[in-house]
């Protein structure tokens, strides 16, 4: 039944349940935000104990993933949604699943972060911090976006990841070069790689999410490939003379 053709009151009660899916995102998003700033703050700082808290809330993020999951389908069902209530609901199940794996690599990170408090430090943590800081304002823009319905916001996240590979491939190549001057770092710095490709990785869910989001409002997929600069598969590093 079209919704011009509702009772008023199932009317109102669509708009709220519409209302709740979007807060439960937004909440969610907020929970990720949080885990990838306290897991690069937890490196910065060599605090192990933030580090472990992040691995302990990750469970919380997975449990949401599941509610919005199963109330996603309790729409599908209940509401038969059709057109832009209806891209908007599928759109919410693929984002909560692009933030359950966000929730992951924070929380693999802070894993990471733990076994790197006990080596000695050797590399600036500069190029992460500016990474998660890039990262951060990417998700929180993408799930604003989401919020407010909001296409052109979703396209800005879209276009702003290539900067976050840019500084990965700093990352990348700055910490090779260690492994190689002194054996000693190669334990810490495999760690930091797996973590700066982690925040790599973070991003590039912050753009599937907008993608989502610029389809659930506009009905139209973006028409251009995602500009890309991860290019450490095929970065050459040479042994200091």
């Amino acid at each position: 039944m079209p919704m011009s053709d509702m009772p008023s009151h199932i009317v109102s009660s669509y708009e709220a349940d519409l209302k709740r899916l979007r807060d439960m995102i937004a909440r969610m998003g907020g929970l990720c935000e949080r885990q990838v700033d306290d897991s690069t703050t937890a490196l910065i700082r060599r605090d192990t104990d933030m580090a472990a808290e992040v691995v302990v809330r990750d469970g919380e993020i997975d449990a949401l993933e599941r509610e919005i999951e199963q109330f996603c389908v309790r729409l599908l069902a209940l509401r038969q949604p059709v057109a832009a209530d209806l891209r908007l609901i599928i759109a919410c199940m693929k984002i909560s699943q692009d933030l359950e794996r966000i929730g992951d690599y924070a929380r693999n990170a802070a894993k990471r972060t733990i076994v790197i408090a006990g080596q000695p430090p050797f590399a600036s943590m500069n190029g992460f911090q500016r990474m998660a800081r890039m990262v951060q304002e990417n998700l929180k823009g993408a799930i604003d976006a989401l919020v407010q319905h909001d296409a052109a916001k979703a396209d800005e996240v879209w276009a702003a990841d290539q900067p976050i590979d840019d500084i990965y491939n700093g990352i990348f190549r700055e910490l090779l070069t260690f492994m190689m001057e002194d054996p000693r770092n190669i334990t810490a710095a495999t760690h930091l790689l797996f973590i700066a490709k982690n925040l790599e990785r973070i991003g590039d869910h912050a753009t599937n999410i907008a993608e989502r989001v610029h389809y659930a409002v506009i009905g139209e997929n973006l028409a251009n490939e995602r500009p890309k600069g991860d290019n450490s598969a095929y970065a050459v590093v040479r042994a200091p003379e």
